[in-house]
């Protein structure tokens, strides 16, 4: 009979809200392995977390919670997440198979890549050991804590500040300024307001929602455009020179005219290039 293997982190992790018995720190584990090829994936129901957290596919996993476990670890988690929404009382994963399809190679050791993203959901509480041969998986991933979250870029930490801002704004409010951030990257692309109402209501926006967010997103790549128009006539105006032009020294002031007016004249303009057929 094979003896069961605990796979362990290296370093010592921050205790769980709710502590242990003796209110010590502890140090969560990886799956308990039986040595069977298989391992049994079970929901982990957090009713104090669920409630405030998100879907494993979310932007939000990706953009802040991927720089802190890791590609592998992030792409294991949404493929049980996937296997529990499709069997929501769990499912047996087949170890081997898995970690191919991921792109881990087929080796299950201690040290494999797919032993490690394992350890790594546990570690940072994404995961953790349910019996033996079993793991139980967040369904619904937390807020980033704090202490992950002052590690991230500088951008990402300002994006994970507005973010949380918008969490306390109405649902609809919420969906009226991602429709006005989208339409406004459009609008820069080149799109009309018709293409930019298509492209949202495309997204499942709603179509007031849409039409309101590409009106204003067009009205203001307009102005934007006539503004730098503005200050580009303005600075070429006032580099002109103030009086008429002199003729050049030596020539008379005739055949200097003569000159400039048949060079401007033999000078055409441009026909403008005309925009990308989107």
């Amino acid at each position: 009979m094979p003896v069961p293997v605990v796979v362990t982190p290296d370093h010592p992790v921050a205790p769980s809200p709710g502590g242990t018995a003796a209110g010590r720190s502890h140090r969560p584990s990886g799956p308990v392995l039986d040595g069977t090829p298989r391992l049994r994936i079970v929901p982990w129901e957090d009713p104090v977390a669920d409630p405030h957290g998100v879907h494993p596919g979310s932007r939000y996993v990706e953009l802040y919670w991927l720089p802190v476990i890791g590609p592998s670890a992030t792409w294991l988690l949404r493929r049980l997440s996937y296997g529990l929404e499709m069997q929501a009382g769990g499912f047996d994963l087949d170890l081997g198979e898995t970690a191919r399809s991921l792109g881990l190679g087929d080796r299950l050791s201690k040290n494999a890549p797919f032993r490690r993203a394992l350890l790594r959901l546990c570690t940072f509480e994404l995961a953790r050991a349910h019996g033996v041969g079993g793991l139980a998986v967040r369904t619904r991933i937390p807020p980033l804590p704090l202490r992950h979250l002052e590690r991230l870029p500088v951008s990402l930490q300002l994006s994970h500040r507005r973010w949380l801002e918008e969490q306390r704004l109405s649902g609809p409010e919420q969906m009226r300024r991602r429709a006005g951030r989208l339409a406004a990257g459009l609008a820069a692309s080149g799109l009309d307001r018709a293409d930019i109402e298509r492209r949202l209501a495309g997204w499942q926006f709603h179509p007031a929602v849409a039409y309101r967010a590409a009106d204003e997103a067009v009205g203001a790549a307009t102005a934007s455009g006539q503004e730098s128009s503005s200050r580009l006539t303005a600075s070429g105006t006032s580099a002109s020179p103030a009086g008429p032009a002199q003729a050049p020294s030596g020539v008379p002031s005739d055949r200097a005219n003569a000159s400039e007016v048949a060079s401007s004249t033999s000078r055409r303009t441009p026909n403008p290039v005309p925009p990308l057929v989107r």
